[in-house]
């Protein structure tokens, strides 16, 4: 359900940011309306429009950061689980890689009683 919400909120800001280039513009008193910033239009233009844009996807990468939880793929930030060799011996042990007796010496050897 938040992926799902998450995709609307993207579509919906990049319809947003699409909105003003679909919108019809009337032009200026001399029918140049695409001149009337001069070179300062021609420069500033894509800069302003490349810097909205990526407003747009910073903000919806945090939406779906915060949408999606602490538990999705922020996995590989925990701690690596580290087990300890008796846990590792009784596994064998139960999976039936090792006998009983193999067992009983082993986890006497790591008591530290052998």
């Amino acid at each position: 359900m938040r992926r799902m919400i998450a995709m609307m909120t993207t579509a919906g800001l990049a319809l947003a940011a699409a909105a003003p280039s679909l919108a019809q513009t009337s032009p200026d008193r001399d029918g140049m309306w695409h001149m009337s910033w001069g070179w300062g239009g021609m420069i500033f233009g894509p800069l302003v429009m490349l810097v909205f844009l990526a407003g747009v996807v910073v903000l919806a990468v945090l939406l779906v950061r915060w949408l999606g939880g602490p538990g999705g793929w922020h996995g590989h930030d925990l701690p690596p689980v580290r087990r300890t060799a008796l846990e590792i011996l009784q596994e064998r042990f139960a999976k039936g890689e090792i006998d009983k007796q193999e067992y009983e010496e082993r986890k006497r050897v790591l008591k530290g009683e052998g």
